[in-house]
């Protein structure tokens, strides 16, 4: 007998129907699954097997041939555990398939019967919800908040097979309750006003926070540049909720949600060890994983240490922070994940630290502190929108340096600011900061005094930019003018904006002599 049922899985962080279809005729006792299956879905044999004998239902000997459609997409994970269990109780006569048809089924069993939780059930839901708002959508309860934030879905949430399968002979709705899990206190990030002095670095994050900017801090150990780029996430605008989705289900596919610490209003703020892999930074793997620079969509990608980074791995970073997504390909498919984000990084000015310190002498030669400063390559430095040096604060100043502005402050300029943008690019798909907006399109529709214009025209021909420097700028310089809800540009906004775009000045060595 031929039975089907429904399923779905993910490819990127986008959705797509599979048709789990399941023969049992007479034959020598055997499984077989096809469809360009992974190893973890062939193993889905075991694993259903002994789910249903301990759920209480038959394995009759047969003959059993399981189809994953479409046939030529590869597929893995264990989220076909449930949709294979099923179609073997309809291909058995042990369920009517007709209550099957119109279900949409995901989960990954237990040797019990019990559901799982599986990865990628947002893009699933989400998908779910704009084609088949009808069908109902039966996920593992762990799984049942990341679903419930898409609205307008029939959720079935049967905590086993059992009551799953009680439910379809039943021909009512299985609505069971799942109890609700409290949120984690939100994360308290210290606030900027804990930082003492560093007035310039700390303009330099809000401007940063602003417009999505790449940020670079340039500083002797133990200055704060850790310490301020940590206080980054609480200045930063909250999440729209079309960006919260992007960011979730980005999320989801990684299988980083879980039911006790979901943060949809919290943009993210990643931070991995310079001693991660290039897979790991851009994403990849036999079956293509998000990386962190997906991880940190609409949000921060902090690299402290940046110059232990090796330069290749440090220029795998261009594409993303150009175009804003990461392309993976294999030779089966390509897949597409997100990348908007914005790069902060810290890093010493030579390897010993202290090059430009006031209360240490630098004892790394001229060789030694221009291999150091090779590390952030030039096409990797031309894509940084601001660099800033973070000098030490003397110790004896530290009680009388002022606190500054606290976070709370600063968080309502940055929201200001990101709301004015918002309006702007209305009509833009794709763009919702200046960092993200086309240079050109911004140097045709932003008002700028003309003494404004020239001067930046002058610098940019001093200093030798780049095309695309020259737009960096004049986009930092839009984000200045938000700060200050200014309609055009005026000399000033282009001076600060050219002055956080050069680097950061420290005497050579023989300087220092």
């Amino acid at each position: 007998m031929l039975a089907a049922v429904r399923s779905a899985a993910v490819l990127g962080v986008h959705a797509y129907e599979v048709m789990v279809e399941v023969d049992a005729t007479r034959g020598l006792p055997s499984w077989t699954i096809v469809g360009l299956a992974a190893n973890a879905i062939k193993e889905a044999r075991e694993r259903v097997s002994a789910a249903l004998g301990n759920s209480g239902f038959e394995l009759p000997p047969r003959r059993y041939t399981i189809n994953l459609a479409p046939a030529d997409i590869r597929k893995d994970g264990t989220a076909f555990d449930l949709p294979i269990a099923l179609a073997v109780l309809a291909a058995t006569g042990q369920v009517n398939p007709e209550p099957l048809r119109r279900v949409i089924a995901l989960g990954e069993l237990g040797l019990d019967g019990a559901l799982r939780p599986v990865r990628g059930v947002l893009p699933v839901a989400m998908r779910a919800a704009r084609e088949l708002p009808a069908r109902p959508l039966v996920v593992p309860p762990a799984n049942a908040r990341e679903a419930r934030l898409v609205e307008g879905l029939d959720l079935w949430t049967p905590p086993t097979l059992r009551d799953l399968v009680r439910c379809l002979r039943a021909g009512v709705p299985c609505e069971v309750a799942v109890p609700e899990v409290l949120d984690d206190a939100p994360p308290s990030h210290a606030d900027l006003a804990d930082v003492a002095g560093q007035e310039t670095a700390k303009r330099a994050l809000e401007v940063a926070a602003a417009g999505g900017h790449a940020l670079l801090l340039v500083g002797p150990p133990g200055a704060g540049k850790t310490m301020l780029a940590r206080r980054l996430p609480s200045i930063l605008p909250p999440l729209a909720d079309p960006e919260a989705l992007e960011v979730l289900a980005v999320h989801s596919v990684a299988g980083l949600i879980a039911s006790s610490s979901l943060r949809d209003v919290l943009r993210p703020f990643r931070a991995p060890h310079h001693s991660l892999s290039v897979a790991a930074l851009i994403g990849g793997g036999s079956t293509p994983r998000p990386g962190e620079v997906s991880l940190a969509h609409h949000g921060v990608l902090f690299l402290d240490e940046l110059q232990e980074m090796p330069r290749a791995r440090l220029d795998a970073l261009r594409q993303p922070m150009e175009d804003g997504k990461v392309v993976i390909s294999r030779a089966q498919q390509s897949v597409e994940f997100p990348a908007q984000f914005a790069l902060i990084g810290a890093m010493n000015p030579c390897p010993c630290g202290f090059a430009g310190d006031a209360r240490r002498a630098c004892a790394c030669s001229a060789a030694d502190v221009e291999k150091h400063r090779a590390r952030v390559s030039g096409p990797l430095a031309d894509r940084i929108d601001m660099t800033v040096h973070v000098p030490a604060v003397a110790l004896q100043d530290l009680p009388s340096q002022p606190a500054g502005a606290g976070s709370a402050e600063v968080r309502a300029r940055v929201v200001c600011a990101r709301e004015r943008q918002r309006q702007r690019f209305a009509t833009q798909r794709g763009v919702r900061c200046n960092a993200q907006a086309s240079g050109r399109w911004l140097d045709v529709h932003t008002p700028i005094e003309p003494a404004a214009r020239t001067f930046l025209v002058q610098a940019a021909e001093r200093a030798g930019y780049s095309a695309r420097g020259y737009h960096r700028v004049l986009r930092v310089a839009r984000t200045i003018a938000d700060l200050e809800s200014a309609d055009g540009l005026t000399r000033a906004h282009v001076a600060e904006a050219i002055f956080f775009r050069a680097p950061a000045r420290v005497p050579p060595p023989a300087e220092r002599a």
